[in-house]
This record gives structure tokens, sequence and C-alpha cells, in this order.
């Protein structure tokens, strides 16, 4: 009878044990089969200056002292295949879409629980009174064009499309 009590309070004793340090073993084992990422991502290894020269578009010109840098993989094609032809719309139209859109981009890239951060990465700095000529605005108009379609994102009530 004896026997049987040292046994029981031995098998309680280590139950009481192993209860408190079972936690501590799952957690060391989640932490073990935790895998950091590399999320740097090769686009071309042959050459680096490729993504930068294909596709980045800066506009300026000597009309304007404004210049608009946009450096998204695949937009400087599809600018010169798929967009509209320079001209199809006037520029009061394209300042008046990008006042919307910039504001709707602005709006989104402050409230960065809301909306992905890694899409609304930089504010835009759009001033309706500053007159940025043709150029600039319809390469921002489609630029917006470009993101909504890509990103399958509408900044406005505007349904995008070309």
């Amino acid at each position: 009878m004896i026997n049987n009590k040292q046994q029981y309070i031995q098998k309680f004793i280590t139950f009481k044990i192993m209860k408190k340090i079972y936690p501590f073993i799952v957690l060391i084992i989640l932490i073990a089969s935790c895998k950091s990422y590399n999320t740097s991502q090769i686009i071309n290894r042959g050459n680096d200056s490729g993504l930068v020269e294909n596709d980045t578009v800066s506009i300026s010109g000597d009309e304007t002292d404004y210049e608009i840098i946009i450096i998204e993989p695949g937009f400087n094609t599809w600018l010169l295949s798929t967009a509209r032809p320079e001209g199809f719309h006037s520029q009061s139209w394209l300042e008046a879409r990008n006042a919307v859109l910039v504001q709707a981009w602005n709006q989104r890239n402050l409230q960065p629980q809301v909306y992905d951060p890694g899409l609304y990465q930089l504010r835009i700095d759009y001033d309706t009174n500053t007159d940025y000529g043709y150029e600039v605005n319809y390469k921002l108009y489609n630029y917006f064009l470009f993101f909504q379609l890509k990103y399958k994102q509408q900044l406005s009530s505007f349904v995008p499309r070309i």
C-alpha cells in the first residue's frame, strides 16, 4: 500500500512537471521550425541596370520645371503599347482626373492599416493650381490607369478602362 502511494505521488509530481514543461517544448519547436525567407527578388541577373533603364519613366522638359519619375516594372511597355496616345485627352481633362486620383491615392497612403502600404508607399505632391504641362499630366494619369488595372484597385468612382 505504501508502495502504491509512493508511485501515485511520483506520477503526480511527474505529471505536474511535464504539464509545465510541455508548453516550453512546443514553443521551442515552433520557433525552431520557423524559417526566415529572403524577400529580395533578383529580377535581372545579367544586367543590373536593366530594370532602371527599361522600367523608369522620367518626364521633364524645357517648358516646365517639374519632373515625374515612375519606377514600375512593365509601365513603360504598357504606356507605349496599350495607353491612349498623347493628345487623346485635353490637358484640362487630365488635370481634373489627376486631382481626383491623387487625392484618393494620398488618402490611402495615410491609412496603411486599411490599405496595403506596399502599394501606396509614397505621397504624391500634386497642386491643382500649378501647371505641370501636358506630358506630366498625361503620364501621371496613365500611371494611375496602369496601377488600377495591374493591382485591381479602384481609386475613384471612375472605372479604370482604356
